[in-house]
């Protein structure tokens, strides 16, 4: 649910960044969103769409990049800084692939989740972390690769929530996992923002992202085509179509599809 904090500085705010690949090919272009705090913001569009790169080019990942444009998160310019510097400021990345230790167990997986904490609340943050994901507890002896794509996806978000994030960026959480596995995941994702931490979210499957988001950004080519709150965007009538497979029979099953009739944006 979106709060009406207008009047308070976002959390995290990009402002007309570009950035480039071998100094040529344009992933993000003019590119401009903002992130309140202790909310969760959706990031929608098809595959190639540049939500990745966003992602990556926040966290710091790409080196020497954005080319242009500014990011700031909370009153810090990070734009250009290197991962660890951004990473210590409270921006946490799960990426695509999850990027477990996979031959690690899952205590051990966590356990690197804890590194260079010596604070006392470690013991309720594990806790916390068991109770979104009971699976994890009973499954701690267990190598990473041996889960399912759903638990691999709990122990990512676990061990990213244990580093106090303030800023939770996550990549397709729901990419590959069954319906009911994607539910679960987006209902921890829903007790992490309702516990405080602000969420990024990248997705292609609008349905869930909307669902749970506050506000959202549609993404195309590179550039932020269409913004809004959660509600308006599920009630535009091409969201509807592409993303929401709402567009009659010849709607992709992932939820978007190319479109012959001209767009409104």
């Amino acid at each position: 649910m979106t709060t009406d904090n207008s009047k308070t500085p976002p959390l995290l705010s990009i402002q007309n960044i570009e950035t480039l690949y071998f100094d040529r090919i344009y992933a993000l272009h003019g590119l401009s969103l903002s992130v309140r705090e202790k909310e969760i913001f959706a990031v929608l569009g098809p595959n190639g769409a540049g939500k990745t790169t966003l992602l990556k080019t926040i966290a710091g990942l790409i080196k020497d990049q954005p080319k242009k444009g500014i990011i700031q998160f909370a009153g810090h310019r990070i734009h250009r800084l290197a991962p660890e510097r951004v990473s210590s400021l409270g921006i946490v990345y799960v990426p695509e692939d999850r990027g477990l230790f996979r031959e690690l167990t899952v205590r051990e997986n966590l356990e690197l989740g804890l590194w260079g904490r010596r604070d006392k609340g470690i013991k309720d943050d594990l806790e916390f972390c068991y109770q979104l994901f009971p699976i994890l507890k009973a499954r701690s002896t267990q190598q990473a690769e041996t889960l399912s794509g759903g638990e691999q996806q709990m122990l990512a978000m676990a061990r990213a929530m244990l580093r106090r994030p303030r800023l939770l960026m996550l990549d397709e959480p729901s990419l590959g996992l069954a319906p009911m596995i994607a539910k679960s995941v987006y209902d921890a994702l829903l007790r992490i923002s309702h516990a405080g931490t602000t969420i990024l979210l990248v997705e292609q499957n609008a349905r869930l992202a909307l669902k749970i988001a506050g506000y959202g950004y549609i993404m195309e080519a590179g550039r932020i085509v269409l913004e809004g709150t959660s509600a308006s965007l599920q009630a535009n009538e091409d969201v509807k179509e592409l993303y929401l497979g709402l567009g009659g029979e010849t709607a992709s099953p992932k939820g978007w599809r190319l479109y012959k009739k001209r767009r409104t944006w």
